[in-house]
């Protein structure tokens, strides 16, 4: 790629990031939680949130500093781990989850415009005027991600004087007792959690950069980590500001609380405002870049693949990420869009943790210079898997058989990258375990398999010698082929062959023996030939044609 303009940690990654987390969840839906679920579930709901975030960031980071992490951010880390027909699946689902992420936004923007002019807030006027908006968010980022990047420093101006403007605000509106346990309409905690999730998500937006960053193995880390922990504080601090200062049945029944209890009410319409329109443009960002990078893979058409520009910004994939958005917008409802991006999220954060688990467990390349503990990473799967659960059983039902589906598909293309996966890796290290396990045990008579070394000869010599060794070892057992070649300078070279005896095409390595003698050679593989643990216990070989090796024939039997 061509370079063109290159953003540093805090222009590139932390505040994309932040200005995400920091977005229309906050506004408009977590004084909601907080009066709802009061003090303890409200912070349940915000560490459990946080328990994948901060796992994720850290497998995130981990696999950034070990390896360049180039164009797709997060699908590109899970496809260079997991293969490109899992990463091709989630790479999707995450453009897809990012793509409505900007309806999520825009819908808050659009609920909070409406009310603030007092405009009627009816399904219809939502649509309207989230479609002109999300226009001109897709404007702002057609015409240059610099322009972008730089309308975001505005924002975070704006969230700052409007959290101060909330947190010093004067007013009357003070419960008798903390809020601790909640005093809503009794709406559960899971569908709660639903609708908060996707605040947690936004550190997203930064990692999906990393194409445009001057140094992401420095900046993803370093933006990602600060931007989650950030937001963790802010979040834990409007909790306890909420319970122990606003009345919970106003912040569960009021949507307009917040403007109630600030300082200056003007702020806070600003904050939401520049909130919900920063992180739609921080997903509208990241969403292209993510298209582009499977495209690059062969996973999309290559239209989406092409570039404008220096910095090869992805017009094309931008246009479908509008389109997506914009049925976001037409289905109207920012609850229902909040669930659908917590399951697409979810599932993402799930397999990217995985990611990071097996690299850290099995590459014997992986060397970070920021080592994340493979149980951390496994803890953030694990914590996906069961919130999917809990959350919404059949759009996780619904989530698994689109992706299965979509897998296969990829599966069937038989997509290979040149670099390789962590799946070698895995097999190599499932295989280690075995033999060491198998060492140590003893050997039972019921769980005998026959393990034969066969002296074949060409694959054209004998073929009922490998029909005959095939039948023998069936499913469970395993055979090595040899041709012995006779000459004055011995040595063993591997020479991978196709054979076909009955009619199969199946593959058979055979392993070419340079001896002095094929009696000789077969002396020697059968004293040395085996791994500890899958020893050899049966030698399979042919007759001798030759009348005049009797003697030599049955020497090599005897020993």
């Amino acid at each position: 790629m061509v370079k063109g303009k290159r953003f540093g940690t805090f222009g590139g990654v932390f505040t994309p990031s932040i200005l995400t987390i920091l977005g229309v969840i906050m506004y408009m839906r977590l004084p909601m939680i907080a009066g709802e679920a009061g003090l303890i579930g409200t912070l349940g709901i915000i560490f459990v949130a946080h328990l994948i975030s901060i796992s994720t960031g850290l497998s995130v980071s981990s696999i950034a500093t070990d390896k360049k992490v180039k164009e797709g951010g997060t699908y590109y880390i899970i496809s260079r781990s997991l293969g490109l027909p899992i990463g091709g699946t989630l790479g999707l689902a995450l453009f897809v989850g990012l793509s409505f992420s900007v309806s999520l936004y825009l819908i808050g923007f659009s609920e909070s415009f409406l009310g603030y002019w007092d405009l009627p807030m009816d399904i219809n006027h939502i649509r309207i005027t989230g479609s002109i908006v999300l226009l001109v968010v897709t404007i702002i980022t057609f015409v240059s991600t610099s322009l972008a990047i730089k309308t975001q420093y505005l924002i975070m101006a704006a969230i700052v004087l409007s959290l101060l403007s909330i947190l010093l605000g004067n007013h009357d509106l003070a419960p008798a007792t903390p809020n601790f346990f909640g005093k809503g309409t009794g709406v559960s905690l899971m569908v709660l959690f639903g609708i908060f999730f996707p605040a947690v998500t936004g550190f997203e937006a930064g990692v999906s950069m990393s194409g445009d960053l001057k140094d992401p193995k420095k900046s993803i880390p370093v933006g990602t980590i600060s931007a989650i922990a950030i937001g963790l504080v802010v979040y834990i601090c409007l909790a306890f500001f909420f319970a122990f200062t606003v009345d919970g049945e106003l912040l569960a029944t009021d949507p307009k609380a917040l403007f109630k209890i600030a300082l200056v009410p003007e702020l806070v319409i600003a904050g939401i405002w520049g909130a919900t329109l920063s992180s739609a443009l921080g997903s509208i960002l990241a969403a292209p870049r993510i298209l582009q990078s499977t495209a690059m893979d062969k996973i999309t058409p290559r239209f989406f693949a092409r570039g404008t520009g220096a910095a090869k910004e992805p017009r094309n994939a931008l246009l479908l990420t509008f389109l997506i958005a914009e049925a976001g917008i037409l289905i109207g409802e920012l609850d229902v869009i909040a669930r659908i991006v917590s399951i697409f999220f979810i599932t993402t954060y799930g397999f990217l943790n995985m990611s990071a688990a097996f690299e850290s467990l099995t590459s014997a390349d992986f060397r970070p210079s920021f080592r994340t503990p493979a149980w951390v990473s496994i803890v953030g799967f694990l914590a996906c898997f069961i919130v999917m659960i809990q959350l919404d059983f059949l759009a996780m039902i619904g989530a698994i058989v689109i992706l299965g589906a979509l897998f296969l598909f990829l599966k069937q293309r038989q997509l290979v990258l040149e670099t390789g996966d962590a799946w070698s890796s895995v097999w190599s290290t499932l295989v280690r375990a075995g033999l060491r396990r198998l060492n140590r045990a003893s050997m039972h008579t019921r769980n005998w398999r026959p393990n034969i070394i066969m002296f074949s000869g060409k694959d054209s010599a004998r073929p009922h010698l490998v029909e005959m060794a095939g039948a023998i070892c069936g499913r469970l057992g395993m055979f090595s082929a040899f041709e012995m070649i006779e000459s004055n300078e011995p040595r063993m070279v591997k020479d991978k062959r196709y054979f076909s005896a009955s009619g199969s095409s199946d593959e058979l390595i055979i392993h070419q023996h340079e001896c002095r003698s094929a009696y000789e050679g077969m002396n020697e593989i059968s004293r040395v030939y085996g791994f500890s643990g899958v020893e050899p216990d049966t030698i399979l070989m042919g007759w001798s044609r030759n009348a005049k090796n009797k003697a030599h024939f049955l020497k090599a039997i005897k020993n």
